[in-house]
């Protein structure tokens, strides 16, 4: 769905996965979901995430874009924000997602913006805020998540 872009990591936070043995990039993904509504990642550090997703094809009967679309959009980026904050020892997994929608939007592409609220040593939540090609406001979410350690 849509031109394939890279996403942009910090050169130190690929390096440090490098020494893993980790192509982070090559790695990254929105997962087979976010592939599937056309989810671009296209900024990708523990301080901000920005991703965009088309409106085509992820409508709700009305012809607007679906509310849980956003959720999927939000708790993508929110997901990375997290997984970026706790680094390579962790695991982030989405607790509790609210999603507040503003505006309906019928066309185009809305673009999300993932900052953090809270950066802890179990748990980080993140505020996104979901726009449209005008930058209004269609929808703000906050995700909150579990950060676990990888189990080897």
């Amino acid at each position: 769905m849509g031109e394939q872009t890279t996403v942009k990591f910090p050169q130190e936070v690929i390096d440090e996965y490098a020494t893993l043995g980790v192509d982070l990039p090559a790695l990254f993904s929105a997962g087979t979901l976010g592939e599937r509504m056309g989810v671009q990642i296209l900024e990708a550090a523990a301080d901000r995430v920005v991703g965009t997703m088309p409106v085509e094809g992820n409508t709700q009967p009305y012809g607007l874009l679906h509310g849980g679309a956003s959720a999927v959009l939000a708790e993508t980026l929110g997901s990375i924000g997290s997984m970026m904050h706790g680094g390579p020892h962790k695991v982030a997994v989405g607790v509790d997602l609210n999603c507040t929608h503003h505006r309906g939007v019928r066309s185009g592409t809305v673009t999300g913006v993932a900052t953090p609220v809270h950066r802890g040593r179990s748990t980080a939540t993140y505020e996104i805020v979901i726009t449209d090609e005008q930058d209004k406001r269609v929808c703000t979410a906050r995700l909150t998540c579990l950060l676990r350690d990888v189990q080897g």
